[in-house]
C-alpha cells in the first residue's frame, strides 16, 4: 500500500465515465488480478474519450500514458510486463476483443470493448467498411482540473441552486480559463461575489481579452469591469 491519498471527489463533479451493470456483477467478482482489472477500468475510460464512430485501443496507448503506466510498476519494463499479461488476460476472458491489422511496420492489435459498439466496429473492420487512423489524439490521464464550482467555493462563497445553475451556463459560454482568470482578479481585487466575475466575462466577450494579467484597479469604486451596464454597489450574489 502506498502513501497516496485521495481528496474527494468535488462537488459538482460532471465528467463521468459510463461503466456497464453486467461488469459489477459478471465480471468484477471473477477478476482476481489487480493489473486486469485496472486495465479493463481504464479501457471502459479511454474507449469513451474516442470521437470518432469506431473506437478501439492499440497497445502504445496503455505503453504512452504516463500516470496509468505509473501504476503498473515501479519501472518501465515491469509495467509493460503487466499491461501485456493484464491484455491476455482480458482477452482470454473475452472482455476485450482483438484484432489483428497490417500497417506499413507489420501487423498491429487493436484492442475494442466486448459490446454491442465493439463488436459492430470489428463486423465493419472486417467488411471494410473503415480503416484505423494512422495517427489518432494521444490519450493521457491527466489530474483533473478543478471545475468551476469547486474554484467559486474554494475562492468566492457558497453556491446557492440558483447560482449553481448560472455557473454552469458560464462554463458553457466562457473558456475554462477565463473563468479562473476572471475569479482570480476578482479575489485579487476583493470583489468576491459573482455579478463581478460575470461583469468581467461579459467584457471579455465583448471587447475581447487582454493578452496581460489585468492589474487591480487604483480607485475600486471606478473599478472599470463594474462600469454602465454592469455597475453594482451590492456586493451579494
Amino acid at each position: 500500500m502506498n502513501g497516496h491519498r485521495f481528496n474527494g471527489f468535488p462537488k459538482g463533479e460532471r465528467d463521468m465515465t459510463s461503466v456497464p451493470t453486467r461488469f459489477f456483477s459478471e465480471l468484477l467478482p471473477y477478476i482476481d488480478d489487480l493489473a486486469e482489472l485496472k486495465l479493463t477500468l481504464y479501457c471502459f475510460w479511454a474507449l469513451q474519450q474516442r470521437e470518432s464512430d469506431y473506437r478501439y485501443l492499440r497497445l502504445r496507448d496503455f505503453l504512452d500514458d504516463p500516470l496509468f503506466m505509473a501504476g503498473m510498476g515501479s519501472h518501465s519494463a515491469e509495467a509493460e510486463r503487466a499491461v501485456r499479461d493484464a491484455l491476455a488476460r482480458a482477452l482470454n476472458r473475452e472482455t476485450l476483443l482483438a484484432v489483428d491489422v497490417p500497417t506499413v511496420n507489420g501487423s498491429e492489435t487493436l484492442y475494442f470493448m466486448n459490446t454491442e459498439r465493439g463488436r459492430r466496429a470489428i463486423e465493419a473492420l472486417l467488411r471494410g467498411d473503415w480503416q484505423p487512423e494512422s495517427a489518432e489524439h494521444p490519450i493521457r490521464l491527466a489530474p483533473e482540473r478543478p471545475n468551476i464550482f469547486a474554484l467559486y467555493e474554494q475562492n468566492i462563497g457558497m453556491i446557492t441552486p440558483m447560482l449553481s445553475e448560472t455557473l454552469a451556463d458560464a462554463e458553457r459560454t466562457y473558456p475554462y480559463e477565463w473563468i479562473v482568470e476572471a475569479m482570480r482578479i476578482a479575489v485579487e481585487n476583493n470583489r468576491r461575489n459573482w455579478r463581478y466575475i460575470e461583469a468581467i466575462l461579459k467584457r471579455w466577450a465583448l471587447e475581447g481579452k487582454p493578452n496581460q494579467r489585468v492589474a487591480k484597479p487604483a480607485e475600486p469604486e471606478i473599478d472599470p469591469y463594474l462600469r454602465g451596464a454592469y455597475f453594482q454597489r451590492d456586493e451579494t450574489d
